[in-house]
């Protein structure tokens, strides 16, 4: 190992279909990504991919890496890197696979493995949003500072990851979760029911059959749909934008229960952000709702004020926050008081991909005492 170089994190980005293996040093990729297919289906092929991948990026690295780092789709035991349970992607590890000890055997490296929806949360945090918001917040000539984020990742399905103080939170069973809440539009489905690729194309097909728009139909994906709503290709444009909507009202009351408990900035990640005008209303206004107590009395659904952040205006407004300048009793000293409680929401400003791969490189470089503060930021 050269302990003059900044480390090298070895990584992986894990799919049921496809292996892709890179590196990262400073924020940059060092190697060119390496695809191989996965063989998920039967575990002496899939184990021999991920050695195979490994070592041919470690090849072609100008020192040995300090780690392997990466995200692994499914149920774990992160902390012990065992994965296993309900993984339809990888059915090959469902009786539990001792992964992380098994690469770590393989390369005499530390191995770190954690949730695709954490490791987000956690790139955001240290390297986009989180720190681009307190940025534009000092520009502004705000005080007010943002600690906490809660990432979610729109895609294939719903996931979530919670960064608190700079930590990772992931709880004592690694078992943060969102997928499995109530569907608001359906309370007896699970929310990611409405929040994934699947339920955007189910609702858009339904609604079609529903209208008589079916006949001779293709199966659309998510942007064809979005294409569809642009009116950039034909289709049923009303079922379009409504699947969308429905996506965003279902997503919203998931957030709202998290951001109620954890109160931090949320960012959203994932392919299906990239039809966020669509999106978004539906998801702010299910967040900006109300209830009411048994009496009428209507209650905020969250007892912060959440702002769009990506919305010139509504960050003005949420930066300006209330602030004014309180007396201290006895005395001809002023504080600074903001009585106003808020929060806000706001799309990835990595993408999810480098989000991912950026929180696995810093995790790896906690775990093994590197501090972030030398990591360069110009990537960013």
């Amino acid at each position: 190992m050269n302990y003059n170089a900044k480390p090298i994190v070895a990584t992986l980005d894990a799919g049921g279909t496809n292996f892709v293996f890179s590196a990262i040093r400073d924020l940059d990729y060092v190697v060119e990504p390496l695809t191989l297919p996965s063989l998920s289906a039967n575990l002496d092929r899939c184990l021999s991919q991920l050695v195979e991948g490994f070592s041919a990026v470690m090849a072609k690295l100008p020192y040995e890496p300090s780690a392997i780092s990466f995200a692994f789709p499914g149920p774990a035991d992160y902390p012990d890197g065992i994965i296993g349970g309900y993984l339809p992607n990888f059915p090959s590890f469902r009786d539990g696979v001792a992964l992380g000890p098994f690469l770590e055997d393989k390369f005499g490296i530390p191995v770190f493995i954690n949730n695709d929806g954490d490791l987000f949360a956690y790139g955001e945090a240290v390297f986009g949003a989180l720190p681009y918001i307190n940025s534009k917040l000092s520009e502004a000539g705000s005080a007010k500072r943002y600690h906490n984020l809660i990432g979610y990742t729109f895609g294939t399905g719903f996931g979530i990851g919670h960064v608190s103080g700079g930590e990772l939170y992931i709880g004592d069973n690694s078992c943060v979760e969102t997928f499995c809440l109530p569907n608001a539009l359906n309370p007896d489905l699970i929310c990611e029911e409405g929040v994934s690729i699947r339920a955007v194309k189910r609702v858009y097909r339904e609604m079609c059959v529903a209208s008589g728009n079916d006949a001779g139909m293709p199966d659309p994906e998510p942007k064809d749909i979005f294409d569809i709503a642009e009116g950039r290709r034909p289709g049923d444009r009303e079922a379009a934008v409504e699947s969308f909507r429905q996506l965003g009202e279902v997503a919203g009351d998931a957030i709202a229960s998290a951001v109620t408990l954890l109160d931090g900035i949320v960012v959203l990640g994932g392919g299906l952000t990239g039809s966020s005008k669509y999106i978004m209303p539906s998801l702010l206004e299910r967040i900006r709702g109300a209830v009411h107590t048994v009496s009428g009395e209507k209650v905020a659904r969250v007892q912060m004020k959440v702002y769009d952040l990506d919305s010139p205006d509504e960050f003005a407004a949420f930066a300006r926050g209330d602030s004014r300048e309180l007396k201290v009793y006895g005395s001809d000293r002023t504080v600074t008081y903001d009585p106003q409680k808020r929060t806000g929401i706001m799309l990835s400003r990595l993408g999810a991909s480098r989000a991912i791969s950026f929180g696995a490189y810093a995790f790896a470089l906690n775990k093994i005492g590197v501090g972030l503060e030398s990591v360069s930021r110009k990537a960013v």
